[in-house]
């Protein structure tokens, strides 16, 4: 191996990736981990159901996470990838965040995760990761019972209320904005025996400051109170690293994503994809058990190629 030539390249230093890097510097690995320090959650003050940890800032955790995986010798730099390709047996980046703009590893882990994109609402984006949230697994608990608002964008709007409906009996849904794709026939019905709510006003704004949500007001000037928002958005990738090299992709929830084996491992030989970036519905539970379950791949894939050159 060449000296410039590190073992391994994480692209992503959230859960997942940093999950990744732990493991394979254990494993004794040269690790780079390439962080642009945006973690989907980082809008959060809390992260819930993760065990040993529950009620964390999910940015202390990255915090940890980075001093735990340094500490086992990975090298952890702030930057952007803007571009990665095959590279003889293995693969080179093309970055901001080493001298000449270039690294080159043996194998690649893309843990660049996903992006929420909001719905045009006036006042949303203030709210976003405290009086409006996406996931009840994660804040579920905490807004049982209240008076909650769910906004949806897509045609999964039924099955996302009646998800919210879990944690509480107040439950106003805001349909102004699905158009056709607005509950009708059986979905409609079971949402009304469940005493879900329906709103097909338009919505003009989300009224309160951050920390303080009153309601939303509707394009007439109605004001509906609830103490949280519950909002569907739709999901950006973090970066199309993984297409881009030519993996085999399929679409989850509106993404493409790629195909890949129970490690992570995709369809490109050397080449991993995790958390949010190949699963849409990972959790940071769910992130950094994939991080596990690559690195002990990709340290045993390293392993094998060594043994099948002696």
């Amino acid at each position: 191996m060449e000296q410039d030539q590190w073992d391994v390249i994480v692209i992503g230093g959230g859960s997942a990736g940093l999950s990744a890097a732990l493991v394979l510097s254990r494993a004794r690995r040269r690790v780079l981990v390439i962080d642009a320090a945006e973690p989907r959650n980082r809008f959060a003050g809390h992260m819930h159901g993760v065990l040993g940890r529950d009620g964390w800032s999910p940015l202390e955790l990255v915090r940890v996470g980075r001093e735990e995986v340094a500490g086992y010798g990975a090298e952890i730099v702030e930057g952007r990838v803007t571009a990665v390709s095959a590279a003889g047996d293995g693969f080179e980046v093309v970055t901001d965040a080493v001298a000449g703009g270039r690294a080159s590893a043996r194998r690649l882990v893309v843990a660049t995760g996903l992006r929420d994109e909001l719905p045009g609402v006036p006042g949303l984006q203030e709210h976003w990761g405290e009086g409006a949230v996406a996931c009840p697994y994660c804040d579920g608990w905490e807004s049982r019972d209240r008076r909650l608002g769910v906004i949806p964008t897509g045609e999964m709007s039924a099955h996302y209320a009646q998800m919210i409906r879990h944690w509480s009996a107040d439950i106003t849904l805001f349909t102004g904005m699905l158009g056709d794709a607005a509950p009708a026939g059986e979905d409609l019905r079971l949402l009304t025996a469940r005493g879900v709510r329906i709103e097909p006003r338009g919505i003009g704004r989300v009224v309160g400051e951050r920390g303080a949500l009153q309601g939303v007001e509707l394009d007439d000037g109605t004001l509906v109170e609830v103490d949280r928002l519950f909002v569907k958005g739709s999901l950006a990738a973090g970066s199309t690293f993984v297409a881009d090299l030519g993996a085999e992709m399929v679409e989850m929830q509106g993404v493409p994503v790629p195909v890949r084996d129970a490690t992570g491992r995709t369809s490109v030989p050397g080449l991993w994809a995790i958390g949010n970036a190949a699963n849409p519905a990972a959790l940071v539970p769910i992130a950094i058990g994939e991080g596990v379950a690559a690195a002990t791949a990709v340290n045993a894939d390293l392993i094998f190629t060594d043994l099948a050159a002696l």
